[in-house]
């Protein structure tokens, strides 16, 4: 039977000769690594490799991004954004001064529902929040709540793909994706993008959520499942040594790498074989990244740890501070994975237990960054797909609203305690310095340093971006980074 024929497999007669005559190349390998640390490149493995780490268009404040995604779509209106018409008129239709939205469920003419929660003035900044949040309402002055966010997306499958994506239709980069292949990742151990759910339900379109779309396969989010073991076949099976694993990985590179000649266009395998390299490299540190025995009992009881509502997503948060804390440069968190947070019906009942669920731990995350000189450079984002109605549904619920919703920010250059842009007096629809997700992409890249119209990816001979050729920075945001950086 013929043998099969890899050409970087070498001969003992090869190895020989170039051993004698490869000298030379030990000189130039140290010269090769002094170059690289002459051009900044500390890590000469990075050469190459189109996750090192890049140096943004300008000076950003914020290096890394944890984006809490509340999947379901909360309600602006009970939380961040008060209407006190809203319950002077409740029971009432929609005043005929009030432009009609196209709402997912048609609900257009149902009476309006009374907003049930107390509302607070917190902290030195004076900021609106419910008490439903009386956690985060202690960091009022750290959020910024930029109240007129609008989006395209009607329903959940439109609007998780657009805040992520940019599109209501799938097969776009997520955010996540352009961040990463803009400024790459500071830690070659670990992923540069890292998506963690809090229960195992998909998210709204799978996978497609934090995909690369068009771009290399390499740039999409990596999952990690929630639970003890978040990465899963992580060691080795028993008698397996990393000499071993080594040899094994390098021979099915060579195997890979001799099949993909010829086939430069299929991304995807040159990301399984930059996959198995990571995956190597990860046994090594990944485990000491995820393995959260080491904090202290007062870090895990700020988190919610030793509570059964807030165990799993404090210890997501918890886990989101390490990632970013070595090197990762995009995190997202999904809470209420598989719509959770929609609230057709009984809303009270629903919004209560997400909120207990949430609150204490995203306050300790933006507690434990800041107490660790890390929330300067980390950019904390909370928020949903879109907001709800005024009107009801089903007599206790409300249904979508895209057209005027609240996201959050927090740290990366962001000044605390304020309130951007306003909605109408029910929270209807945004009305002054209006957001659209695109206008929200252009600004979340700003305050990384990169300019969204610079940051751009060729594909089928068009220029491609994350706003599609439509975003601009968000007005208020535009100063945020001369007067906060300190680069």
């Amino acid at each position: 039977m013929k043998q099969p024929h890899f050409e970087n497999i070498q001969t003992r007669r090869g190895f020989l000769q170039r051993a004698g005559m490869g000298f030379g190349a030990v000189a130039l390998a140290a010269m090769s690594r002094d170059a690289d640390l002459i051009a900044g490149i500390s890590d000469p493995f990075a050469r190459g490799n189109p996750m090192q780490a890049k140096v943004p268009h300008a000076p950003g404040r914020a290096k890394n991004v944890i984006f809490l995604f509340m999947e379901g779509g909360p309600s602006h209106i009970d939380l961040f954004d008060p209407k006190p018409l809203l319950n002077k008129l409740a029971g009432q239709k929609l005043p005929g001064s009030f432009p009609k939205p196209i709402t997912a469920m048609g609900e257009q003419n149902s009476p309006l529902l009374e907003c049930k929660r107390e509302w607070k003035q917190h902290g030195q900044s004076g900021l609106w929040i419910s008490d439903w949040l009386p956690h985060l309402s202690q960091k009022a002055d750290e959020l910024c709540v930029l109240r007129s966010c609008v989006s395209d997306g009607i329903n959940h499958a439109g609007g998780v793909c657009q805040m992520n994506t940019g599109s209501v239709f799938g097969g776009r980069p997520s955010l996540g994706a352009w961040v990463s292949y803009g400024l790459g990742t500071a830690n070659r151990n670990l992923p540069g993008f890292v998506v963690i759910k809090d229960n195992k339900n998909m998210v709204v379109n799978g996978v497609r959520s934090w995909g690369a779309g068009f771009m290399p396969s390499l740039y999409q989010g990596t999952l990690f499942e929630p639970g003890d073991e978040p990465i899963l076949n992580l060691k080795n099976p028993e008698g397996v040594t990393e000499s071993r694993q080594s040899r094994k990985l390098s021979f099915l590179e060579q195997l890979n790498r001799t099949h993909q000649k010829g086939r430069t266009s299929n991304t995807d395998l040159d990301a399984r074989i930059q996959s198995y390299e990571l995956a190597f490299r990860m046994q090594a540190e990944a485990p000491e990244a995820i393995h959260l025995a080491g904090e202290t009992e007062t870090t895990r009881q700020m988190y919610g740890m030793d509570q059964k509502e807030t165990a799993v997503f404090g210890q997501n948060c918890l886990l989101a501070r390490r990632l970013v804390e070595r090197g990762v440069r995009f995190v997202q968190l999904y809470h209420g994975a598989g719509s959770k947070w929609d609230s057709h019906d009984q809303i009270e009942k629903n919004h209560t237990r997400l909120c207990k669920e949430m609150d204490q731990p995203v306050a300790a995350l933006l507690t434990d960054l800041k107490q660790r000189g890390l929330l300067d450079e980390t950019l904390v984002i909370w928020g949903g797909e879109f907001g709800r109605t005024p009107m009801s549904e089903k007599g206790d619920g409300r249904d979508h609203n895209p057209t005027g919703f609240t996201m959050c920010l927090a740290g990366g250059g962001v000044q605390g305690g304020t309130a951007i842009g306003e909605t109408d007096e029910l929270g209807l629809h945004a009305v002054t310095e209006i957001s659209h997700v695109h206008d929200f992409h252009a600004t979340i890249l700003h305050l990384l340093g990169v300019d969204h119209t610079e940051l751009i990816y060729p594909y089928k001979g068009r220029p491609e971006r994350i706003d599609q050729n439509e975003g601009n920075i968000i007005g208020s945001f535009k100063q945020m980074i001369s007067k906060s950086s300190t680069i």
